[in-house]
């Protein structure tokens, strides 16, 4: 037991980051706590042998931590072992650590797994109507929640689900890895996540999260397998991780179509840095369901490889919600299909009861400082004829192609904006500007 007392200043010291305009700043957001009660899983009968099911000695450790409610909370510690589980729910004031050599591991038993009701601001599921299966492990209405440990693993069993996509026999929207919805003051840092059915970490509806040192793997045709998924939440840092799965990377979301406008919850402050990764789909992404709006987000020190867009800013008529003061600062690309897109004709609607006149108001994105390398197409800035994109600004951003000096040239249409030593040339829509730091003179 004496292993796992840590000190969390490893884990988890003060922080700050800083954007452009509006100041996003991350210090202090998650209230640093140290557990003085500590149990472990093998104290509820826990078995690591990779066959036993676990299911029993998960929730009952957390019911115990729920029901006796220690000052400072619990530390529930995972030894090294493979600790075979059906999903669980997590509970307030709890750490959650995972030992060196530790993996929690989901059954593969899809017919038995619960189902949870479908989320207010995507009205269904978002793969198949109706409710959606549960994340394995899920969190609803708590605060002061870690999970963390000495890089142990949380493996999802992904195959069976991605078969099942795969074959059309979803019956309902497939299980995220780790979900939160409605919680507050969440650090979730230094363990591995693989294999997950869906997205693998999504805060909903949350706020105060901090997601860092984590490692997220999943093969690349796996699919919709996001890394990290903010959606509806705010204040949210993303930092310092590695990721490589066979979706988007990192994707800002709030809610879809008529939903997300009728729940009207915002993303906003969210920090995104020094993460690498690839993906046949966005390394950075905001969208496509942004519904309820998305708002001063910054990305910066991004390192990617092999990936399909390195950053994307995606929406869609019927959308309605705003995209605004949006920055991509300090990226490095190295082989892509499409180096930079932003577009109002991504994504799919929920039913055929969405607004085609609800239109995304688009304003205020700066990419700069972006260097690539083998890059097939420089890539495209598409606003919408009756919503135009305003306010976007390149600056600094040198694109190569993979046999010649510079990618093709970007293609635009509905939008304004200036450029500023951009290789190649952008587009006739953005003005050139001769100022030195012209995107923060600008937005």
């Amino acid at each position: 037991m004496l292993r796992f007392l840590l000190s969390f200043s490893v884990i988890l010291s003060y922080f700050s980051c800083f954007s452009h305009a509006s100041v996003i700043t991350c210090s202090g957001i998650v209230p640093l706590r140290y557990r003085n009660d500590k149990i472990s899983i093998t104290d509820f009968g826990g078995v690591g042998d990779g066959k036993t099911l676990n299911t029993k000695a998960f929730r009952e450790a957390i019911y115990r931590i729920q029901h006796l409610g220690r000052r400072g909370g619990t530390l529930l510690y995972v030894p090294p072992g493979v600790y075979l589980t059906e999903s669980f729910n997590l509970t307030s004031h709890m750490t959650l650590y995972l030992a060196r050599g530790a993996v929690i591991k989901a059954t593969q038993d899809t017919q038995n797994w619960p189902l949870i009701a479908p989320l207010p601001s995507y009205g269904r599921g978002r793969e198949r109507p109706g409710g959606r299966y549960m994340s394995f492990i899920h969190g609803e209405g708590l605060r002061d929640v870690v999970i963390t440990g000495e890089n142990g693993t949380i493996d999802g069993q992904g195959a069976i689900w991605w078969n099942m996509w795969r074959q059309r026999t979803l019956p309902f929207t497939r299980p995220n890895l780790i979900e939160f919805k409605n919680s507050r003051s969440i650090i979730i840092s230094n363990v591995i996540f693989q294999n997950s059915p869906f997205w693998n970490i999504h805060p909903v509806y949350c706020s105060n999260v901090v997601i860092r040192y984590v490692t997220i793997l999943a093969p690349l045709d796996s699919p919709n397998t996001d890394g990290i998924d903010p959606d509806s939440s705010s204040n949210v840092c993303i930092e310092d991780s590695y990721i490589s799965t066979g979706d988007d990377l990192v994707a800002v979301k709030s809610g879809w179509d008529e939903y997300g406008i009728n729940y009207g919850r915002p993303s906003s402050g969210i920090v995104i840095r020094r993460i690498t990764g690839s993906s046949p789909f966005a390394g950075i992404a905001v969208g496509s369901e942004t519904s309820g709006g998305v708002e001063n987000v910054l990305a910066e020190d991004i390192n990617l490889y092999n990936v399909g867009v390195g950053i994307h800013v995606k929406t869609n008529i019927g959308r309605g919600g705003f995209i605004r003061n949006i920055t991509v600062s300090g990226v490095y690309m190295e082989g892509a299909r499409k180096g930079i897109k932003i577009a109002g004709d991504v994504g799919d609607h929920p039913d055929e009861n969405f607004n085609p006149n609800a239109l995304p108001v688009v304003k205020g994105i700066t990419i700069k400082n972006v260097w690539g390398v083998k890059v097939l197409d420089s890539g495209s800035i598409k606003g919408l004829k009756n919503s135009p994109f305003t306010g976007i600004c390149l600056s600094d951003i040198n694109l190569h192609g993979v046999k010649g000096p510079t990618s093709p040239p970007f293609k635009c249409s509905d939008i304004s904006g200036v450029a500023y030593q951009v290789k190649p040339w952008p587009c006739s829509e953005l003005t050139s500007s001769q100022q030195t730091g012209s995107c923060s003179t600008y937005v």
